[in-house]
């Protein structure tokens, strides 16, 4: 049932104790999300969770304000296509005011959450300050690099937009800029990509950029003998697709190997530095760009928090999805470590766990504000899936396992339902046609614009004055 927001007077700064409970003034709140006399639930990240999360409370009776650094909501199983040029970046994306522009008691915020306060109920941000009665925590992962923080400085990651963006102008590039290169060892390292990493990001990664050097790059660039090219994926245990049961994981390594893709399993990575992987081992790999997909933790707010973490820096929650010391405290999705997952094992930090745990989480608070009893989170689990390239991809859900051509339609459809908004199912429909009946990729764009190449293929800045 819809309810009419009652509006409060935006000037009069909120009101928060401190620890010795006195009442200290804290910054005044964005007037877009006033306080009313309804239970405020605020919902950092606006993910698969916190966007399920968001889309359960709507028209009820409670204000909910979602808080993200971006204000769109993406689709980052996608994410790699646009890295592959195979995608636009807009169409894996979309505005989260517009997903709740018809739900009067949804609100959103562009902010940066700084730290929350679980004592007093304040979330603290740059700009403002949010008091709440109910949180929801869905601010997701970020790349996992084992420790060795240098990792993120000279590899690509593939964790928003921009990345893959970066990532997508760096192919392109070297692709030009070998063809300016006469020394032929500088030639094939420009297009050597290695991926890091062989679950499903580093293995549809793989694919998809094997197909772009030989469907559409071989023809882009007649000068340049493509066969050169290579895709090295890169793991440190002896299987890629670990999730996936053996004869898939198999049926992936064939069709990889088949499509040009070199596999090097059991090699651990030591360091990377200057596109030069050297492993564990001694021996060493020079790269046009190197990908780190080896792993996820939860997102550097979890850090933040007074709470006991897990694995991967995860926050242990209880079966209803909230802090046994704070129980309105609820976290879902990658930041949430819960054991339940095939007997005792965590549950996986896929989308569909991130959306099922968002929706439930909803739920519980709302049976807490309505003084019922809160029920413990039970997972109905859809399978995996993985693509490979066209035409190809593996599938084990309900039991059937399948790869092949089935299992990629399998993929695609499912793909397509969960997308949000349709103009952008369209769009990526309409790409993947293209794609696929002209063995073309449509977003070959180089947008960086602060690099130009000489003719001895040197990068030089467009601020800098050319010498003749």
């Amino acid at each position: 049932m819809n309810a009419t927001i009652e509006k409060t007077d935006t000037k009069r700064p909120t009101q928060v104790e401190n620890n010795e409970g006195d009442t200290a003034d804290a910054p005044q709140e964005e007037s877009a999300s006033p306080r009313t006399h309804r239970p405020r639930v605020i919902i950092i990240g606006a993910g698969f969770g916190g966007i399920n999360a968001g889309k359960e409370l709507a028209n009820k009776d409670v204000d909910v304000l979602i808080l993200d650094r971006n204000n769109y909501h993406g689709f980052w199983p996608l994410l790699y296509q646009v890295a592959t040029a195979a995608l636009e970046e807009t169409s894996i994306a979309y505005p989260v005011r517009a997903i709740f522009r018809k739900h009067t008691n949804v609100d959103f915020q562009m902010a940066n959450v700084e730290r929350i306060d679980f004592d007093k109920r304040v979330v603290y941000t740059g700009a403002s300050n949010y008091t709440y009665d109910y949180i929801v925590l869905a601010a997701g992962s970020t790349n996992n690099y084992f420790g060795n923080n240098s990792l993120a400085g000279q590899t690509f990651g593939l964790k928003d937009i921009d990345e893959a963006e970066h990532l997508r102008n760096r192919i392109l590039y070297n692709f030009e800029k070998a063809v300016h290169e006469r020394d032929a060892t500088r030639r094939r390292e420009l297009m050597t990509f290695v991926i890091i990493g062989g679950g499903p990001t580093g293995v549809e990664l793989a694919g998809a950029f094997s197909e772009l050097i030989s469907h559409v790059l071989r023809k882009d660039y007649p000068m340049l003998d493509t066969g050169n090219a290579r895709v090295v994926l890169v793991e440190a245990t002896d299987k890629i697709l670990a999730a996936f049961p053996d004869s898939l994981q198999k049926a992936a390594r064939k069709r990889l190997e088949n499509m040009g893709v070199a596999l090097r399993l059991e090699s651990p990575v030591g360091s990377v530095e200057n596109n030069c992987v050297t492993f564990k081992g001694g021996e060493q790999l020079q790269a046009g760009a190197v990908v780190w997909a080896a792993g996820v933790k939860a997102a550097e707010l979890a850090e933040a928090l007074e709470a006991e973490t897990a694995k991967g820096g995860r926050v242990k929650i209880t079966p209803t999805l909230n802090l046994a010391e704070h129980p309105e405290v609820f976290i879902v999705g990658d930041m949430a470590y819960l054991e339940g997952y095939k007997s005792d094992q965590a549950y996986p930090m896929l989308a569909p766990v991130a959306i099922q745990q968002g929706k439930w989480a909803a739920r519980n608070i709302v049976a807490s504000i309505e003084k019922r009893r809160l029920r413990p989170f039970h997972y109905f689990d859809k399978g995996n899936l993985a693509t490979i390239g066209r035409n190809d991809a593996v599938m084990d859900a309900f039991g059937v396992r399948l790869s092949g051509q089935i299992a990629w339609f399998g993929w695609v459809f499912v793909h397509l339902m969960y997308l949000v908004g349709f103009r952008n199912r369209l769009i990526v429909l309409a790409n993947w046609a293209f794609s696929y009946f002209t063995y073309d990729r449509g977003v070959r764009l180089i947008t960086d614009k602060d690099w130009l190449i000489n003719p001895h293929g040197e990068p030089i800045s467009k601020g800098v004055r050319r010498l003749k």
